[in-house]
């Protein structure tokens, strides 16, 4: 059995991709998108339609109407190949205004009910800044499951839970390249700070018994996954997914609930003052979350000059 099934026998396999015959290959449960994911996507030949059909059916609302059409194309093509959810993510410029966040997330879902698409395979992804988290609260009273992504540490998993998130993706392969720039080191699967910070917040979440889903996500070698088998969902590019469907060595539970009720573990304020603080003396977290919002902006602005050009 490859190592891609044994896999899936432990925790639900995730494609990260806007590539539909990688998601075809790998057969995913969910799927994620990201700006850079759908810009790469828009750029390729056999994405053309898709990419013509947004600009033709938006460009009477002008750019920002085609972006939407764009996400919401990606997702409803998506939805089509993966049995269960699609994330899409709201515009990363709106990482710290709440109200807008909420809006725009409407506005998506209502995008995609009127495709006929109910809420429930949709996940909203919004980036984990006390904004965006405060919005995904409000979002979720209403029914809108939201995926809170650009997440690089505890604190703001923390914050997640007690607001009643459904699902948020912690980013191992970024926490790794931070602290291999900071510290010169090289690191093993086991000793990988990336997969270090979800083991510990898959243990906080199932010891204080929180019901929101851990994803792990930003995967830079097939190790880190191997190391995290049992979490809820792990969300995987598919060159790495190639890698596990081309492996046959046997794999071992490494995360599991029941172990996590019997730690000792200290519980974590929530609130915006402990969350700010917290936040502020992690200087990896602030510096990823801020390079991670800044990268995502500034592939939307390549993929707005795209459908700036294409409306012409």
């Amino acid at each position: 059995m490859t190592q891609l099934d044994q896999l899936k026998q432990h925790t639900v396999v995730v494609a990260d991709t806007g590539d539909f015959e990688a998601m075809k290959a790998y057969k995913p449960q969910d799927a994620t998108t990201n700006p850079s994911l759908i810009l790469a996507a828009s750029q390729k030949a056999e994405y053309k339609t898709l990419f013509d059909k947004a600009v033709a059916d938006g460009k009477s609302g002008g750019v920002s109407s085609v972006m939407d059409n764009l996400v919401v194309a990606f997702g409803l093509e998506i939805l089509k190949i993966v049995p269960g959810r699609v994330s899409t993510e709201v515009d990363a410029r709106l990482s710290f205004d709440t109200q807008a966040n909420i809006d725009k997330a409407r506005h998506l879902i209502g995008m995609y009910e009127k495709a006929g698409i109910g809420r429930e395979r949709i996940l909203i992804k919004i980036a984990s800044t006390w904004e965006g988290i405060k919005a995904a609260e409000v979002l979720q009273k209403e029914g809108i499951n939201c995926n809170l992504t650009l997440l690089f540490s505890l604190a703001q998993a923390v914050v997640c839970a007690e607001g009643g998130i459904k699902l948020i993706s912690p980013f191992v392969g970024r926490i790794l390249d931070w602290h291999k720039k900071s510290t010169g080191k090289d690191y093993g699967p086991t000793e990988d700070p990336g997969v270090i910070s979800v083991t510990q917040i898959y243990n906080y979440y199932k010891h204080f018994g929180h019901k929101t889903e851990v994803m792990g996500a930003s995967f830079r070698n097939k190790g880190e996954i191997t190391e995290l088998t049992g979490c809820d969902l792990l969300t995987i590019s598919p060159n790495l997914l190639g890698e596990l469907a081309g492996s046959e060595e046997p794999l071992t539970q490494k995360l599991n609930a029941d172990n996590a009720k019997s730690l000792k573990i200290e519980k974590i304020g929530s609130d915006e003052k402990t969350f700010r603080w917290l936040f502020n003396e992690d200087a990896m977290a602030t510096e990823k979350t801020a390079e991670g919002i800044r990268n995502f902006a500034k592939d939307i602005v390549k993929l707005e000059t795209m459908v700036e050009k294409a409306i012409g």
